[in-house]
């Protein structure tokens, strides 16, 4: 198998044997980078000197003895982590020149364990989009058919991954901002347990939903990536102090006595026919597996939006509050006085999504209206973790689609926030309950266009729903296949 196509495993293994370096192999994904990136638009700030010199050092720890794992194996990451000495924009003009002087947990991580960095890639600015349109760089055109929107907030991630411009990368899921574009792009990207993955220097929009997460090509390879992100970090208040598990270790194991829940509110009015036929079939191949479909309901399923819409902007009105011109950041050059400079910085800086969400947030949070939206708001949100908690009393894992639709074309939904925000109808119940999800390729519509399976797990069952995903992805070829026309 060529490098562009081999998992990870294969290329530690490899790494391992010396049949090649890693700096052969990040130079690799470097020339794809320069050859592609023009067209897809999937990367914000690539460092080839950077890069190399840290591909160097992963040579020099295999050829010490020292190295981990995927020592050696490069790796994009969302330009939401700060990496010290890298540009970090958060997809904002706020921050188009801002230089992290720090890394966040995450990148020390994946430094640690010896993994070179080939770039920031592009997402929605401040991670508040489902299309990957709201950054200041430009949309990220999906490697499927370039017309069409690679999902967000991490498209730039997903794209990269299915152009095969790195071969894992990492993202953040808010609100299904790691699932939905895995889906439009035709990759595997897994949401862990809130609080799994330290949130420490990952810039901030949502902090009671935010969690970090790997996207690669199946479900083996976010499991090793998995066993590098997480542990516990005293930086972050909400990182849960627990063992390090391996994910891997349950992988091969068979599926006989598995409980599917299939929610009949993921299955009604509103879903793509092609989406359903392939999530069927799926279902028949788990079945076939040794798995046992069984009929749930989560019935507070259908407010997710309408309370995710209330909470997550009256957390970013709060967090986006220091984007204000004083210490970093962008600054407006004319400004009569402070409070001038204040207002010109955020009505210059702050792209048109974010505006209109910090203004909801203030809006929810004011005096008056605390207690009609935001408080009730945190009530459902009580309520749909608890018909999660039902669920899982008769079922191991959920099962359903991870958008309502496939990848739709460029401005289409640009004019209509409310029908952009649909697109994560399946995929923010997970976030407001805190639980683990992920979404992996099951088929293809009728244009061609990739389609993603969804499974939403119990609170640390990271490792359950890896299983399932790899033993379907043994027993299928959607996760291998890979746009035409990329050489």
């Amino acid at each position: 198998m060529s490098l562009t196509d081999a998992p990870l495993a294969a290329l530690a293994a490899q790494l391992a044997d010396k049949t090649v370096s890693s700096r052969e192999l990040t130079q690799h994904f470097l020339d794809r980078i320069a050859a592609l990136n023009p067209t897809i638009n999937a990367f914000v700030t690539v460092d080839p000197g950077k890069s190399l010199a840290e591909a160097a050092a992963a040579d020099a720890a295999r050829a010490a003895g020292t190295a981990g794992p995927l020592t050696g194996v490069p790796i994009a990451h969302k330009d939401i982590f700060c990496t010290d000495g890298w540009r970090t924009t958060c997809g904002s003009k706020m921050l188009a020149n801002f230089v992290a002087p720090y890394d966040a947990h995450v990148i020390q991580q994946f430094k640690a364990a010896g993994l070179p960095s080939l770039g920031k890639t592009n997402m929605d600015e401040f991670a508040m989009g489902s299309s990957n349109e709201t950054s200041f760089f430009g949309p990220v055109k999906n490697p499927w058919d370039t017309t069409r929107v690679p999902g967000g907030s991490s498209g730039g991630a997903a794209a990269c991954i299915a152009a095969r411009m790195a071969p894992a990368a990492t993202g953040t899921d808010t609100g299904g901002s790691i699932r939905q574009p895995a889906a439009f792009a035709g990759i595997t990207g897994l949401k862990p347990t809130y609080g799994l993955v330290s949130r420490y220097g990952m810039i901030a929009f949502a902090s009671s939903l935010d969690q970090a997460g790997p996207m690669a090509r199946s479900a083996e390879d976010c499991a090793l990536l998995l066993n590098v992100m997480t542990g516990f970090d005293t930086r972050d208040s909400t990182s849960l102090e627990r063992e390090k598990e391996d994910y891997v270790r349950d992988l091969d194991k068979p599926l006989a006595g598995l409980r599917i829940g299939l929610p009949k509110e993921f299955f009604a009015e509103g879903l793509n026919a092609d989406v359903a036929a392939a999530v069927e079939a799926a279902v028949a191949e788990l079945k076939k597996l040794g798995a046992t479909p069984v009929e749930v309901s989560l019935a507070n399923a259908g407010l997710a939006i309408p309370v995710y819409y209330v909470l997550a902007p009256a957390e970013a009105s709060s967090n986006l509050s220091r984007f204000d011109g004083v210490r970093y950041g962008y600054r407006a050059p004319e400004y009569a006085d402070l409070n001038d400079m204040y207002a010109k910085t955020r009505a210059q800086g702050f792209g048109a999504e974010v505006k209109r969400r910090i203004l909801i947030g203030a809006y929810v949070l004011s005096h008056g209206y605390y207690d009609a939206y935001y408080l009730q708001a945190q009530k459902i949100r009580r309520l749909i973790a608890h018909d999660f908690a039902e669920a899982f009393k008769v079922c191991d894992v959920i099962l359903g689609p991870t958008a309502p639709g496939t990848a739709f074309k460029l401005g289409e939904k640009s004019d209509d926030p409310v029908e952009m925000y649909l697109n994560d109808l399946y995929t923010i119940p997970a976030n407001l309950a805190g639980l683990p999800g992920m979404s992996l390729p099951c088929g293809f519509d009728s244009r061609g266009l990739p389609i993603g399976l969804q499974l939403v797990g119990n609170y640390f069952s990271e490792a359950k729903m890896l299983n399932v995903a790899h033993q379907y992805q043994r027993a299928t070829d959607w996760h291998v296949r890979r746009p035409e026309g990329l050489s």
